[in-house]
């Protein structure tokens, strides 16, 4: 293992890369503390903003506790790219310019800045109205233009540098820079949950009661390994559909007829069926708790503690939302007509299949099965956390890496980096990252 890492910094190219990337998320985290001009931090710090902001940290790579530079994080752009995402499949121009080639995609990128620049003014002027609101801000700044403009400014130019730190980390780093920037986000918050784990265990039997005691801890130690195993084979997890390649007769050569998979993933989805669910359950419980404060009725009041965050109303959408964005999520990018004549055209088949529909009938089948799984994992590893956090009594910021969107986040990410590192040095004939097991295979299901 020592031996494998001794090999990455041999290697002149991957070094660069390594260290390039690393230095791009040192200068993140350093940003991360540059201050919102006008707004009281010291207030803001030892105020309680509650699950809501730490939960929005958590898969957003910024921090509303702290109203920083980065505080709307890298979501404005991971928004505008989910959004163009959709589009393309249904906007006639935004389809012809995603076949047109890498141009085309140049283009839609484009778009996509704009929609971020867009999209952080919309989210920022809701931030800052929060904040004058709440008394967050200096008294010289209190209904003055001035605050808004620089705040929208900050808040935005922000957004805008971490983008541009992801697309460097993507052409001259080691990875995918938007996830990298969010994983780091949640890593830097991990000392806290085992200092919190630490400062109250209490490992004695005969304890007063009022820390973790030992069978919680060990409880805490075994869930959080068997959550990342579970995670690692879920997210490595495929389906390998056979493949046959007809074979051609060219002269006095036959080629082809060689027999290949066509992988399909388990959680095809990824974390963005939680993203998604997670977002749409933030509005009922703020409307609901909003007309229960304005119109002081008991049914409004009742409904906002339906969707209080750990209640059972609102552990049962949260599945039930997790499991209707898996599917979605699927049927938006998986095309299976589309694969089935891509695969006719390149002269292959799936044995016992006919070529053209009833393949696509066959894809959308096995899609739809294991989509199922899936989405049933996704949805366990949802509700963890929240279901720790009321039954041991413990902060969300421990809990949440028991599970939840920042896990999985944390996991694919430490994978995909891990399977880079392994293909640069394979090419060079070294061994891979894990030595003499070899590379990490996807798992079949």
């Amino acid at each position: 293992m020592f031996r494998t890492l001794i090999n990455i910094f041999r290697i002149p190219e991957l070094r660069n890369k390594v260290l390039f990337t690393l230095g791009m998320l040192a200068i993140y985290r350093v940003g991360f503390y540059v201050p919102v001009p006008g707004v009281n931090q010291e207030k803001m710090t030892t105020s309680n903003l509650g699950d809501l902001a730490e939960y929005f940290a958590i898969f957003t790579g910024g921090d509303l506790s702290q109203s920083t530079i980065f505080g709307l994080g890298i979501m404005p752009y991971i928004s505008a790219s989910i959004i163009f995402q959709l589009l393309v499949t249904v906007v006639p121009m935004l389809e012809k310019l995603q076949k047109e080639g890498e141009s085309g995609r140049k283009k839609i990128q484009e778009y996509t800045r704009y929609a971020t620049v867009g999209l952080c003014v919309v989210q920022g002027s809701v931030w800052l109205s929060y904040l004058e609101k709440s008394n967050f801000i200096y008294a010289p700044f209190r209904d003055s233009y001035i605050y808004w403009f620089m705040g929208l400014v900050a808040l935005t130019s922000g957004t805008v540098f971490l983008m541009w730190l992801g697309e460097q980390i993507d052409k001259y780093g080691l990875g995918n820079g938007v996830s990298l920037i969010i994983m780091a986000g949640i890593v830097s918050r991990m000392p806290n949950a085992f200092l919190w784990v630490y400062q109250n265990a209490e490992l004695r039997v005969t304890g007063s009661g009022g820390g973790l005691g030992p069978e919680k801890v060990l409880f805490l130690i075994v869930s959080f390994v068997s959550v990342v195993a579970g995670s690692i084979l879920i997210t490595q997890g495929q389906r390998r559909i056979p493949i046959q390649q007809a074979k051609q007769t060219r002269g006095r050569r036959v080629y082809g007829g060689q027999r290949h998979y066509l992988p399909l993933r388990v959680n095809h989805g990824g974390v963005m069926p939680i993203i998604f669910a997670s977002s749409l359950l933030i509005f009922p419980s703020i409307l609901f708790g909003q007309l229960a404060a304005t119109f002081s009725s008991s049914f409004w009041g009742f409904l906002s503690q339906c969707f209080r965050t750990g209640s059972y109303v609102y552990v049962v959408f949260y599945v039930a939302l997790v499991f209707f964005f898996a599917y979605f999520w699927t049927t938006v990018s998986f095309q299976p007509k589309e694969m089935a004549n891509q695969l006719r055209d390149s002269g292959s088949f799936i044995p016992g299949l006919r070529p053209g529909k009833r393949t696509a009938d066959y894809l959308e089948k096995v899609m739809t099965r294991i989509t199922y799984v899936g989405a049933a994992f996704l949805a366990l590893i949802a509700i963890i956390p929240t279901i720790v956090a009321t039954w041991l009594q413990i902060p969300f910021v421990v809990s949440a890496f028991l599970g939840g969107t920042g896990l999985l986040i944390v996991v694919s990410v430490a994978l995909d980096i891990v399977q880079r590192i392994e293909a640069n040095l394979m090419m060079r004939n070294y061994k891979g990252f894990l030595g003499e097991e070899g590379p990490i295979r996807g798992r079949q299901e």
